[in-house]
């Protein structure tokens, strides 16, 4: 069944296998590291978050995916979930081959429908199936005793994998997935085992490659997936990309990337709202011992900006429950000693913010004011001077996003003052320009009685700074 895929698969496989050498360093906290989880989908009971997740089993070293079942974990902070186990496996479907791959669960009418990525038995390769249960947690039942959608669905995906489901307001339920660039979307029947009409592709979601994602908020329809492309990820990788649009079947207009590329070459987004807060649900290779098959499920926060768009999610490296934006990192901050300067400032933005040690809860955080020189545009800076030399091998930048005239930078670089002149500091790592958190950015160690940050700004846009540590 599986001969007609042989040399697309091997194709795959190859392209997430291309060395690279400029892979993302950072990888937020895994929910759990005591086994590899992938492919996450969240559903919101009451007061507790639901993540639903693939179990990848591959050896280390292996070269290919190995998933038999699927685990629900559950938090009621966000921060720390419990493993309530393998909730469903392939042995609950009697038509399954094999591959038990990403998957999604759907509340409707006081019952939980599991809708699952399977390899069949039949002719094609992966199916999507469907089970359920009574409550989130179980126990679940193969719903329909074969494939909800295969290859023999007329206009199927070219390969039938990563099920997002999403119901409306007025009860009608949607159905979308699909791979290889083949994205395909459907309506439900109200029993959510039947299609309810024909398959269509729906039209403006560009470079989509597969795991969407799809949700509603303030009356717009969002469709996030990954994304193989140029502009937004390395060969072999894949961002978060998103589209929205007025009605559930499209058109859909393209909006950004959300999510850069990770630390595996897949990339699989859960997007949604808890306790008032909005999280972007993913996995990476974060976990000890991790890899493109050895994955693991994290979750950051999201924010929105006034327009109904996404602010990219900034990839962290502590728990959700670290408080606010992220904690600054260890270490004696020699920015609290020193004399702040500029090469401009708003006249009603305030350059001390920059080095008062207060931790923002978000880039939209000027409680304790902060640093802005709107309405420049190109490149400013910031610096720190002291009266004898400091030793220094990083900084930390929490930059300021007021969702108006001051945006995230394009690009920053870090110098020093060698005694004669600002030169760059040697062994600089990439200057980050992330929302929401402490960007870190490391160098060779100097000691200097200056040092500078260069901002370069996104056109149309100035830049601002809320933290800017020394360390």
């Amino acid at each position: 069944m599986r001969r007609r895929w042989t040399a697309i698969l091997a194709a795959i496989v190859a392209i997430a296998l291309v060395p690279s050498t400029t892979v993302p360093a950072r990888a937020a906290t895994p929910i759990t590291t005591a086994i590899y989880t992938a492919d996450p989908a969240a559903l919101v009971v009451g007061n507790t978050l639901y993540l639903y997740t693939g179990h990848d089993e591959a050896p280390a070293g292996g070269t290919n995916f190995v998933m038999r079942d699927w685990h629900v974990y559950t938090s009621t902070d966000a921060s720390t979930f419990t493993d309530q186990g393998a909730k469903l496996s392939l042995s609950n479907f009697p038509w399954a081959g094999g591959d038990a791959w990403a998957s999604e669960v759907e509340p409707r009418n006081g019952k939980y429908y599991w809708y699952t990525s399977i390899n069949g038995n039949g002719p094609g390769w992966m199916n999507i199936g469907v089970a359920v249960g009574d409550s989130p947690l179980g126990p679940f039942t193969d719903a329909k005793g074969g494939p909800l959608i295969s290859d023999s669905t007329p206009n199927s995906s070219p390969l039938n994998i990563d099920p997002t489901v999403f119901t409306d307001d007025d009860g009608q339920a949607y159905i979308y997935w699909g791979s290889y660039y083949g994205l395909r979307a459907a309506k439900l029947r109200p029993d959510m085992i039947n299609l309810d009409g024909p398959v269509v592709t729906p039209s403006g979601v560009s470079n989509f490659w597969e795991a969407p994602w799809m949700f509603k908020r303030n009356g717009t329809y969002y469709l996030a997936y990954a994304a193989n492309d140029s502009g937004c990820s390395q060969p072999g990788y894949a961002c978060v990309r998103y589209a929205t649009a007025s009605n559930p079947m499209g058109p859909w207009t393209q909006r950004g990337v959300v999510l850069d590329q990770v630390t595996s070459t897949t990339n699989h987004p859960a997007i949604i709202e808890f306790n008032g807060q909005w999280y972007m649900v993913y996995h990476n290779a974060g976990a000890p011992g991790g890899g493109n098959f050895r994955r693991s499920v994290t979750l950051d926060k999201l924010y929105w900006n006034a327009d109904g768009t996404m602010q990219k999610v900034a990839q962290t490296t502590t728990p959700i429950g670290g408080g606010g934006g992220g904690q600054p990192p260890a270490g004696t901050n020699h920015a609290l000693t020193a004399t702040a300067s500029t090469s401009y400032v708003s006249p009603w933005e305030t350059l001390g913010a920059i080095k008062d040690g207060f931790v923002p809860s978000s880039s939209a955080d000027h409680s304790h004011g902060a640093y802005g020189n709107w309405n420049r545009q190109g490149t400013e800076w910031i610096e720190y001077q002291w009266p004898s030399a400091r030793n220094l091998s990083k900084v930390a930048t929490y930059w300021f996003d007021d969702d108006q005239g001051i945006d995230l930078p394009a690009s920053c670089q870090v110098q020093y003052w060698n005694g004669s002149a600002y030169v760059n500091v040697p062994g600089q790592s990439a200057c980050g320009v992330g929302a929401n958190t402490y960007n870190i950015t490391t160098f060779n160690q100097i000691s200097t009685t200056r040092l500078r940050l260069n901002i370069t700004s996104r056109t149309g846009y100035s830049t601002g700074v809320l933290e800017w540590m020394a360390l």
